[in-house]
């Protein structure tokens, strides 16, 4: 199920809410059912050496190195 950010009209209020079809929900705020649902914004890639470490060890576990340079690669193992 997704979450979606909504914005309400009646009462200017942005909030965001797990939803499980199409219908539009009611604000939070004011109870009001005009509200129109927004363009989120995508989380960024991870990248903290950390995170990238941990998914090339779980690439190295699965046998998919190919992408990485052999110095990459050394890294790893």
């Amino acid at each position: 199920m997704p979450i979606h950010d909504y914005h309400c009209r009646s009462c200017g209020a942005d909030f965001e809410l797990l939803v499980r079809d199409s219908s539009l929900p009611a604000c939070k705020a004011c109870h009001s059912a005009d509200v129109q649902r927004q363009v989120s914004l995508t989380a960024a890639p991870g990248k903290s050496p950390a995170i990238v470490a941990a998914g090339r060890r779980a690439a190295a576990r699965a046998g998919h190195l190919s992408q990485y340079s052999s110095a990459d690669r050394a890294k790893v193992r």
